[in-house]
């Protein structure tokens, strides 16, 4: 079986509002399959699988980059299932992201204890679970909109440290704003979840469709319901501190087939 070559196509200046891709870590990748009068192509990143939409006249994927992914060739599969597909070798391109420390006065936020250390374990299967979610679409709106009025306070990927203890990396977009602002979907799509974590806080689960989903963090109240369709800019909730926070914000998580990617990709700079 050879390995077949893609076409990386990386949108620096688009004419019009669309992803912003970038091969890197974190990032997403837009890879050209063929002409769009052709069926539908399926590919895969490992066992889960990949946004594939018309743009142009030509099927493209759409792909998330896990951000623990090394600098190198990444490999996809094209076909029915991952076991039967072809090889697609994807180029990775290296970045650095920043560190941050952050002072929190709960410290039972950072040491946790054994009760807490179970919940957490519970909450992070079932995250896990919810990013994996896949809703088969014809359409993907890419173009999101800020899902709150605030200044930027925290980038995706910063490698942070919790009162001088090493943890992941930041998953998100922080947005810092009062306690009480309107936080709005991003994008149309259907409520997936709805719940209150330990870490994150009040929570809700955005299902734009295949498997590029937004999930909105440390809500003071929430305006929706699972199963419920939103539209573009419809109300999710309003901005809180609940959950490990230092502060009122909106931390905002977009995923796309099961990895958490930048936000920032999505809006218009």
């Amino acid at each position: 079986m050879r390995w077949l070559p893609l076409l990386l196509l990386l949108c620096c200046a688009p004419l019009r509002a669309e992803l912003q891709a970038q091969a890197v870590p974190g990032g997403v990748a837009r890879l050209e399959l063929g002409p769009a009068g052709e069926p539908r192509p399926q590919l895969w990143l490992g066992e889960q699988p990949l946004a594939v939409v018309a743009r142009q006249g030509r099927w493209q994927a759409l792909v998330g980059i896990p951000l623990d992914t090394p600098a190198g060739s990444l490999t996809l599969r094209q076909g029915p299932s991952p076991a039967q597909g072809s090889p697609l070798v994807l180029e990775v391109r290296p970045k650095a992201y920043p560190t941050q420390h952050l002072r929190l006065k709960n410290k039972g936020q950072v040491e946790l204890s054994p009760e807490n250390e179970a919940r957490v374990a519970r909450e992070h299967e079932e995250i896990r679970q919810l990013k994996q979610h896949w809703r088969d679409t014809p359409y993907v709106d890419t173009d999101f909109a800020l899902p709150a009025d605030g200044r930027v306070s925290g980038h995706f990927g910063v490698r942070r440290f919790f009162n001088g203890q090493p943890r992941a990396p930041h998953s998100g977009m922080d947005l810092a704003a009062p306690r009480g602002a309107p936080v709005r979907a991003a994008a149309g799509g259907k409520v997936l979840a709805v719940a209150d974590y330990f870490f994150n806080g009040r929570s809700v689960f955005v299902d734009h469709g295949q498997g590029l989903i937004s999930l909105y963090c440390h809500l003071d109240s929430i305006a929706v319901r699972p199963g419920q369709w939103l539209e573009k800019g419809e109300p999710v909730g309003s901005v809180g501190s609940t959950g490990r926070s230092t502060g009122p914000h909106l931390h905002w998580t977009v995923v796309l087939n099961g990895t958490n990617v930048d936000p920032a990709l999505f809006v218009q700079p």
